[in-house]
C-alpha cells in the first residue's frame, strides 16, 4: 500500500509507521545460534513467551526450563528482561523456539575461545575415558584430552597400563589448557600436560615468594636419588638431603621413604635467585642426643652392631639414631692391633662408655675396658681418650701415618654420617628428576656433615 503523507489520515499514518517498523524487524530476522535480549511476556505451563523485537513472540519450551532448575523458573516475572538463544527461527508449526540452556552453552564456547586466545588454565572434572584419552566437563560443554596430552602418560606407556591410568583419573579435577576450539564441529580439545607446566611455573613462583625458613609443609615424595629425596610441595619440588631425612644413619633414601609417600617437611633454606628450596624431615623428629645423658653414663656397658670400621676405629650403633666410636687405642691392649683385624660391620659387640658429650653429639666407647671391675674416674677416662700412638711404645711395625687420637676423631667426625669418597654431589649439579618437565627442579645442597645448609 502506497500512501502520500501530505494527504494521509491519522489512521493511515499510524499504519505507515507500523509497516516501516515491521520492515525493520524483518531486516533483523533472527538466525539460529544468535543470542538476543528480550522481555518475558507470559509464563505458561508449557513454556514462557518472550518478545525479542520480532513480528511474533518466541517460546522457551518447558523441558528447556526444567534443565535450568526450579529456582530459575520460580524467579521469573512478566516484564523481566532475559537473554535467550535462537534454537530454531521457525519450526514446523511456524513457532520461534528459544532456549535458556543454550545461552549458557554459547557463553561457555565464548569462554573456551577466550582461554584459547589468552592461554589460560582451567580446572575440569574427568567424566570418562576411551582408547584415545579423557572426556572432561567444561561447564556445559564436553571436552576431550588426547592421551598424548595427559601428564602422567608418555609414548612408552603400554596400552593396558595406559587404560588403567586413564580409568584411575575418572572423577578427578585436573588442570587443563585449551588447545583447539571448533564450535561448528562441536570440538573442544584440551591439554593437561601444557596446563601442568604452566601451573607448576605459577605455583613455583608463588611458593618462592611466600615460603619462609621454618615453615612446616605437607608434601609428596616425587623421586629418590643417592643424595636425597625430591619432595613435591604442590607445584614446586624441594630437596631433602640424605643427611636431613633422619637422625639415624641412612645409606640410601629408600631405606626411609618411598615414591608417592606423604610426608611433613621443614623449610630450612630458600634460594630465590636460583629457585631452590632446602627441606628437612630430621628436624621435625625428636633429637635422641637431647636426652642422651638421661639414658647413658660414664662406665655404663652398651651393646650394639658395628656399623663401620675405619683405620682409626669402629662405630657401634648404641640405639636407633646414636652411634659411639671405639677408637683404635681402645680396641685391644696391643697397640699394633688394627680395627679390621678385630671387628667387622654387623658384628655385635659390648663396650664401655668412657666419654659423653651431649652438646657435640659425641660418645666414646672402649672395648679393652669391658672387663674392668670398676669404671675409671672421669679424669682417667679423659686421659685414656687423649692417648695417641706417640704415647705407645715405638716398634718397627707401626705405620708411618699415626692413628689420630680419639678426641681428634670425635672432633672432626660425626658418628651418624661418615664421609664417603667420592663426596655426594650437590643438588645444583643434578639434572631435573621429573621426566617430561621442562622446568628446572627446585633443590638445595646440604652438607652431610653439618646441621646447616651450604
Amino acid at each position: 500500500m502506497t500512501v502520500q503523507s501530505d494527504q494521509a489520515t491519522p489512521e493511515e499514518l499510524e499504519e505507515l509507521d507500523w509497516t516501516q517498523l515491521l520492515d525493520a524487524y524483518d531486516y533483523a530476522r533472527p538466525q539460529r545460534g544468535e543470542l538476543r535480549d528480550g522481555l518475558i511476556m507470559q509464563i505458561e505451563e508449557n513454556g514462557v513467551l518472550v518478545s525479542i523485537g520480532t513480528k511474533r513472540e518466541g517460546v522457551i519450551p518447558s523441558q528447556d526450563l526444567r534443565q535450568m532448575g526450579d529456582d530459575i523458573l520460580e524467579g521469573m516475572q512478566v516484564g523481566d528482561p532475559i537473554q535467550v538463544y535462537i534454537q530454531d527461527p521457525e519450526n514446523k508449526e511456524g513457532e520461534l523456539i528459544l532456549s535458556l540452556t543454550m545461552v549458557q552453552v554459547a557463553k561457555d564456547w565464548e569462554e573456551a575461545g577466550r582461554l584459547f586466545q589468552e592461554g589460560g588454565v582451567v580446572q575440569c572434572k574427568v567424566i570418562g575415558f576411551n582408547k584415545g584419552g579423557l572426556l572432561v566437563q567444561f561447564n556445559r560443554i564436553r571436552g576431550f584430552v588426547p592421551a598424548s596430552q595427559v601428564a602422567q602418560l608418555h609414548g612408552r606407556t603400554a596400552a593396558e597400563e595406559r587404560q588403567q591410568a586413564l580409568q584411575r583419573m575418572v572423577s578427578q579435577e585436573i588442570p587443563l589448557k585449551v588447545i583447539e576450539v571448533d564450535r561448528d564441529r562441536n570440538r573442544l580439545v584440551l591439554s593437561e600436560r601444557s596446563a601442568t607446566q604452566e601451573w607448576r611455573k605459577a605455583q613455583k613462583h608463588r611458593l618462592l615468594t611466600e615460603l619462609q625458613p621454618g615453615d612446616v609443609l605437607s608434601g609428596r615424595v616425587n623421586q629418590l636419588t643417592n643424595f636425597g629425596a625430591f619432595i613435591d610441595l604442590g607445584g614446586a619440588d624441594g630437596l631433602a638431603h640424605i643427611s636431613e631425612l633422619s637422625w639415624q644413619r641412612v645409606n640410601h633414601p629408600r631405606e626411609v621413604l618411598s615414591p608417592g609417600q606423604e610426608v611433613k617437611v621443614l623449610v630450612v633454606e630458600i634460594d630465590r635467585d636460583r629457585e631452590r628450596i632446602g627441606l628437612s624431615m630430621r628436624r621435625l623428629q625428636p633429637n635422641p642426643w637431647d636426652t642422651i645423658d638421661q639414658r647413658y653414663g660414664l662406665g655404663q656397658l652398651v651393646t650394639g652392631p658395628v656399623t663401620n670400621v675405619t683405620p682409626f676405629g669402629a662405630f657401634v650403633q648404641v640405639e636407633e639414631a646414636v652411634e659411639g666410636l671405639i677408637h683404635a687405642s681402645e680396641l685391644d691392649v696391643d697397640p699394633q692391633t688394627q680395627p679390621r683385624d678385630l671387628l667387622q660391620p654387623g658384628q655385635i659387640v659390648t663396650a664401655r662408655v668412657i666419654s659423653l658429650d651431649r652438646q657435640r653429639q659425641r660418645m666414646g666407647l672402649s672395648l679393652r675396658r669391658v672387663n674392668e671391675s670398676e669404671p675409671e674416674s672421669e679424669g682417667d677416662s679423659s686421659a685414656a681418650t687423649e692417648a695417641t700412638p706417640a704415647d705407645q711404645p715405638a716398634t718397627a711395625d707401626v705405620a708411618e701415618t699415626p692413628v689420630p687420637a680419639m678426641d681428634e676423631v670425635l672432633a672432626t667426625t660425626t658418628p651418624l654420617v661418615v664421609r664417603t669418597e667420592p663426596p655426594l654431589p650437590h643438588a645444583e649439579d643434578v639434572a631435573s628428576p621429573i621426566a617430561d618437565a621442562e622446568e628446572e627442579h627446585v633443590a638445595v645442597s646440604v652438607s652431610p656433615h653439618s646441621n646447616g645448609v651450604e
